[in-house]
């Protein structure tokens, strides 16, 4: 629960007392000295007052310059629960189920289910272009779709580099009444527009990403084109062409023109147009308009092919689902 800049203040005091005698501690994390931290991300982070969840997750030592000098030991049993010496063979089953069923309630079980529903054997398969190409998990929400896939992306092998956007505002000459002061940093970061990236766009080489406007219609590069990193530089990406009429093309998109997102789940209505063999349908919040469940359903061309998740807000699954249909617009 520490918040990151009460680690990077003792991060730098001991930099600042070491380098005394020891003149290279002041380039190194700690001073040289070795920390062990003891935590679980699976519980409570900093507390932020009215924090929004981009300024929750900021907070957090992950999110900190000293995260990349971290190695990560994880405990491979649960003390609180470990089954006694006198449990019975039924309480030492009861207590070893409940052990499991709280490690998915920590690791978001719905999340967890449909990513290893629809990408099974992802570790050893991502390097297969046809395997991304022909999966993906659809939600009816931008927020859903966001957090899904920035689960895969952990798991997916590789290093992964973050583009950031431009955060600050040109200021209308003619609106004397707005100042740039307005509209703080965690503001505009926090916008998400479509047909835009989000302000922390992270990519690995090899991750599928999903074009969100058209930029050059002779190349194939058009709304809704799927494409796969191959190449990520300071100034450019390289891409390879994963569906139309340009497969298997490499091209660059240059800086200004990064108008991707990952598309290991995709919205429902971003997904119109695309043709999948399998398709995780995750319904953590129900669609909300007309036709959406019949785009997504459609996707596939055999029932085999989906696998729906409908769950309410606490996470627990329900066997039912919304279907929005305007029965005058098929008239």
């Amino acid at each position: 629960m520490s918040h990151k800049h009460n680690i990077e203040a003792v991060d730098r005091t001991l930099r600042d007392i070491l380098h005394i005698k020891h003149r290279h501690s002041k380039v190194r994390t700690f001073g040289g000295l070795t920390v062990v931290f003891g935590g679980d991300f699976c519980q409570t982070l900093p507390v932020v007052p009215k924090g929004t969840r981009n300024q929750i997750l900021n907070a957090s030592i992950k999110k900190s310059y000293i995260w990349e000098h971290i190695t990560v030991l994880k405990l491979t049993q649960n003390m609180r629960l470990r089954c006694s010496m006198g449990a019975s063979a039924s309480e030492s089953e009861e207590i070893s189920a409940f052990s499991s069923w709280i490690l998915k309630i920590g690791d978001d079980t719905p999340i967890s289910d449909v990513v290893n529903s629809t990408y099974p054997d992802l570790s050893t398969c991502y390097a297969d272009y046809k395997y991304l190409v022909e999966r993906a998990i659809l939600a009816p929400h931008h927020e859903a779709v966001s957090t899904i896939n920035s689960h895969v992306l952990l798991q997916f092998p590789g290093e992964s580099r973050c583009y950031l956007s431009s955060d600050s505002i040109e200021v209308d000459p003619g609106q004397p009444n707005i100042m740039e002061s307005d509209y703080s940093t965690e503001f505009l970061n926090s916008l998400r527009v479509g047909n835009f990236p989000d302000h922390d766009l992270k990519l690995k080489i090899g991750c599928p990403v999903i074009l969100l406007r058209n930029l050059d219609e002779s190349i194939g590069l058009v709304n809704g084109t799927r494409l796969v990193i191959t190449k990520l530089g300071t100034w450019f990406i390289e891409v390879e062409i994963l569906t139309g009429t340009n497969i298997g093309e490499r091209v660059f998109l240059p800086r200004l023109k990064y108008p991707i997102a990952l598309s290991f789940a995709m919205t429902i209505n971003k997904s119109q147009g695309q043709t999948l063999n399998h398709v995780g349908l995750y319904l953590h919040k129900q669609v909300f308009c007309h036709g959406q469940l019949y785009v997504a359903l459609s996707r596939v061309t055999r029932k085999a092919g989906i696998r729906i998740y409908s769950c309410n807000t606490d996470g627990e699954h329900v066997l039912t689902m919304q279907n929005v249909v305007y029965r005058e617009i098929l008239e």
